[in-house]
């Protein structure tokens, strides 16, 4: 099971319509409305609990490889806007990298950070890992809170002779009208293509994984990552791979295609239905 990636404004209109279908066809009239009013909801706020974490774990991954750049290759990483501030403690095999994005937020790709981040990592030369831990300080992403725990495992070589990072997350998030949800799970990105050329545009990873999300009321939305999803970052969207989704009233196979980069994937309830997905 693993971290699913975003569902846009189109995806959840889309899941919207399954959930009528699904709470239509109950045998218990009497809890429809209640039902669909729930799973269309919350299939929203998930959605928004996707984007937030996968945000971060973008962030904070470009922040760890600039740091490693510039000691490295004695390089200057790409300057971040002048609203965040990155302030790194050195010791023998020990970083401690605090990212401040300041109390009145900071504009990073059309979303606002506010809040610490501090990221600590230690090296283990003979396995050849770097364990990486973050912790979160009045954080907030668009306007919700984050609190909890993220871990990054970065080994510089799994099976495959590729560098992977496995991420492993415990957190709640909490609207501003005071809803709350709760995330477990962990993701893990393989990157298969174009480490060490230098070149941004030709990095290529695959992500596998699960992830349960868990509200307030109880409900539990769980997924887990069948076919691994291929991010090819010359793309916005994921161009293949799929991923099994397990609600509290219907389940299905969420598919992003067969390779093309475009915004067209597909959601297959357990009973065959196929419902077309614009991805925005």
């Amino acid at each position: 099971m693993m971290k699913k990636i975003e569902f846009t404004v189109k995806v959840m209109l889309a899941l919207m319509i399954i959930g009528v279908a699904f709470t239509g066809c109950s045998t218990n009239e009497s809890e429809d409305p209640i039902v669909q009013e729930q799973d269309t909801s919350e299939v929203v706020l998930s959605s928004e609990v996707d984007e937030a974490t996968e945000s971060l774990d973008v962030l904070l991954l470009e922040i760890y490889e600039n740091q490693e750049e510039s000691e490295t290759r004695m390089m200057n990483p790409p300057p971040l806007p002048d609203c965040v501030t990155v302030t790194v403690v050195f010791q023998q095999g020990f970083r401690e990298v605090t990212i401040d994005f300041g109390t009145e937020g900071c504009m990073i790709r059309g979303h606002v950070y506010r809040g610490r981040v501090i990221m600590t990592y230690e090296r283990n030369l003979q396995a050849q890992e770097i364990f990486i831990s973050c912790v979160l300080e009045d954080y907030y992403f668009d306007n919700k809170n984050i609190i909890g725990s993220n871990t990054i495992l970065r080994q510089l070589s799994n099976d495959n002779g590729n560098p992977q990072f496995t991420h492993t997350r415990d957190i709640t998030i909490i609207w501003p009208n005071g809803v709350q949800a709760s995330r477990e799970g962990q993701k893990v990105r393989e990157w298969i293509e174009g480490f060490g050329s230098g070149i941004f545009s030709d990095n290529v990873f695959e992500v596998t994984g699960y992830w349960i999300s868990t509200f307030v009321n109880g409900n539990s939305h769980s997924y887990e990552i069948m076919t691994p999803l291929r991010r090819e970052v010359i793309c916005r969207y994921f161009v293949s791979g799929n991923v099994d989704v397990e609600r509290t009233n219907f389940g299905g196979l969420f598919d992003y295609g067969d390779g093309g980069c475009d915004n067209q994937a597909t959601f297959i309830l357990d009973n065959g239905t196929v419902i077309d997905i614009t991805l925005n």
